[in-house]
């Protein structure tokens, strides 16, 4: 199942799909056919420079929602919130693939419309994220930091293009969770759903805030499909440790921006976004319970235990055989 659409300010998703599926929308709400699947999409918007959209589904078949850029120019954001237990890709351009992460795939992208994008969603496989649309001047608003790092002045500058990666902390997934089972026949709903959509884009622009100061860097699609093609060679062998000149030859760059826009992207230096994966997949491998502490270390690619153990206690505060035990 295919979903393609050109980006705009006033793009009705919710509409397009229920045309898509042959579905009404009643209320802002479209229900999934049984012979599609089971769940819903839900619109909930705030103004015309605000608003959200809930997916959550189980679809029989894939879907595919592809994104052309913007042909008018708009200061309309998109920030994406997704918090799948199943894998989903994201690819810009004609890109391969590109898994947003290992085993955790819950990420946050805060984009312009102006970049092209394709999300694929596998069948029987369930889906759940939202979606806040909001505009630079609202957003601005909202915010209303008088000495922004530079991170958050790309973003509330109209006319800007960027593509930025987050984290997603529990707090925040908790938040995701609650909105998502919001009973909105209360008639005090929809003030409450703003005041957590508002919660949650102070716990994103918390998290943006903290990223270190640098001169922001121009970013288009191509630079957004070579990030995405770099990030996820990293995470296709966490045994192995990034080699710079390598990267910067497979991404087409210098090796001087490869590391200026990988930082400004996923906040992080490309060693330092490796070391922390690998240490997510670590605590991810621990908990499964089926490899031992040192299967687990030569898994990643150590060779001295006693480094992996250091490592891994200075990421979660424990020792990787106690964090095993702990749950």
């Amino acid at each position: 199942m295919l979903l393609e659409f050109t980006a705009s300010q006033h793009f009705d998703f919710i509409g397009q799909f229920a045309e898509l599926i042959k579905v009404p929308v009643r209320d802002n709400f479209l229900e999934i056919p049984q012979s599609l699947g089971e769940g819903y999409i839900r619109k909930v918007a705030f103004g015309d420079d605000f608003r959200l959209m809930i997916h959550r589904y189980t679809l029989t078949e894939d879907l595919v929602i592809k994104r052309n850029p913007a042909v008018e120019a708009s200061d309309l954001l998109s920030i994406f919130f997704y918090t799948n237990e199943q894998p989903i890709e994201l690819r810009y351009n004609n890109d391969n693939s590109i898994p947003f992460s290992q085993k955790n795939e819950s990420a946050i992208q805060v984009t312009t419309i102006d970049l092209s994008s394709t999300i694929r969603f596998p069948a029987n496989s369930h889906t759940q994220y939202m979606v806040v649309g909001i505009t630079v001047s609202k957003l601005k608003a909202l915010l209303s930091i008088d000495q922004p790092n530079s991170t958050i002045k790309t973003i509330t500058t109209e006319g800007a293009s960027f593509l930025f990666f987050e984290s997603m902390d529990a707090e925040m997934q908790l938040l995701l969770k609650n909105i998502a089972t919001v009973n909105m026949l209360d008639p005090l709903s929809h003030f409450y759903v703003q005041i957590k959509v508002q919660e949650l884009l102070y716990l994103l622009f918390s998290q943006l805030s903290r990223r270190e100061n640098t001169n922001y860097r121009s970013i288009n699609s191509a630079d957004a499909e070579r990030l995405l093609l770099i990030r996820n060679n990293i995470l296709s062998d966490l045994s192995t440790p990034p080699v710079l000149n390598e990267l910067a030859h497979k991404a087409a760059m210098s090796e001087t921006k490869l590391k200026q826009l990988f930082k400004q992207t996923f906040g992080d230096t490309i060693y330092n976004y490796y070391q922390r994966v690998r240490m997510e997949e670590a605590a991810f491998l621990l908990k499964q319970g089926k490899l031992s502490v040192s299967e687990v270390g030569y898994e990643l690619g150590f060779t001295n235990l006693s480094h992996f153990s250091r490592l891994f206690e200075k990421h979660y505060g424990v020792t990787p055989k106690k964090y095993s035990t702990v749950g």
